[in-house]
């Protein structure tokens, strides 16, 4: 017990005081290239996803704090920031062309094949010149990655992982009118092995990105067993990584529903099947996380997600006071403490 809180304090030590500051260093560096991009549309989407949505590379970036790897948070942050960019590109710019935003997509996957040629994915997208923005991104996840020590025991899984969350993204961002449908079609055909999952929530995991940011974890540091990073891997996927997409949902309802955009929380027949839903997959993530090696760092993870998300202001102004209240009391002894010192932290953010 002694070991597991002192383990839990060093961890978050040196992501506050040291992580931190250089996710912002080198968010600040993409920014550079941000608005260098010739085109404007592209540019102003560039821009406005590392200034809307830096918090998800300053998460993610929790597993390049503990030990220590400047490499893999060079990846972080490109792989996290190149999602969100693309996100914005099908969310944004008035397209609803599935070609367009599954070439796009391409970069995600080319990000993990160091084999892979060039590639035009602005190809079927109405706007192209980036001035080599996406490229760079791509690149520098390719050379962090040669870094890895045993990246090919992972990237089979880290490839499987990059084409659910493409095929994600270009499913919910076609037609309003025929977004649903395919998207239920698509995850209905994935999902046979996790029947405990409902299908909202089997397609918020395809949108995490933490399952592949665990696997390169243990890469970068050294691990060549299979079976450990299989045991990571059904740790993460689905569970963590359908609770991390499930918060996001929640606190973006309002402005999904003003957007008329889709979110997989109104997907719930009632607000108390939400939060027995939430519960349970809660519940399930820490069990999953307690055999794990390194368990506290992990759980550390799933602390973090309730701690960020439910820290978020938009938790109050929706009125999920009370469901903040009840995730964190059926969280982990340490929940409540994460939760504050978050609190804290985002008053220097």
């Amino acid at each position: 017990m002694i070991s597991t809180s002192v383990n839990r304090n060093i961890i978050l030590f040196s992501f506050i005081t040291q992580t931190l500051s250089q996710v912002q260093k080198l968010l600040g560096q993409w920014q550079i290239k941000a608005r260098a991009i010739p085109d404007q549309n592209l540019r102003q989407q560039a821009l406005d996803s590392l200034a809307g949505k830096d918090f998800h590379c300053q998460g993610g970036a929790v597993f390049a704090a503990h030990p220590r790897n400047t490499n893999l948070l060079h990846f972080i942050v490109a792989y996290q920031t190149m999602c969100d960019y693309l996100d914005n590109l099908c969310d944004r710019a008035g397209s609803t062309d599935g070609q367009a935003f599954y070439q796009l997509h391409r970069a995600l996957v080319d990000a993990l094949d160091f084999t892979s040629g060039p590639v035009d994915y602005y190809k079927y997208y109405p706007y192209k010149n980036d001035g080599g923005y996406l490229n760079s991104l791509v690149q520098v996840c390719r050379c962090s990655l040669g870094q890895a020590f045993t990246y090919e025991e992972v990237q089979p899984k880290l490839i499987r992982l990059a084409e659910w969350y493409s095929s994600l993204q270009v499913a919910k961002h076609i037609h309003p009118e025929q977004r649903e449908q395919v998207l239920c079609n698509w995850v209905n055909d994935q999902r046979a092995d996790y029947p405990d999952f409902y299908w909202q929530e089997f397609a918020a995991a395809t949108g995490s990105t933490l399952a592949t940011f665990a696997l390169l974890r243990e890469a970068f540091n050294n691990y060549n067993q299979p079976q450990h990073f299989q045991i990571i891997y059904d740790a993460y996927f689905p569970w963590i990584c359908s609770l991390h997409i499930l918060l996001d949902y929640l606190i973006d309802q309002e402005e999904d529903r003003q957007g008329g955009d889709l979110n997989f929380v109104f997907y719930y027949d009632s607000s108390q099947l939400m939060i027995d839903r939430f519960t349970y997959l809660l519940s399930s993530c820490y069990q999953k996380v307690a055999g794990l090696p390194e368990s506290p760092f992990h759980q550390v993870v799933v602390d973090g997600l309730l701690a960020m998300y439910l820290s978020d202001r938009k938790v109050q102004l929706q009125g999920y006071d009370h469901l903040r209240r009840h995730l964190l009391n059926h969280a982990s002894p340490t929940a409540w403490r994460t939760y504050h010192l978050c609190c804290w932290v985002r008053r220097f953010l």
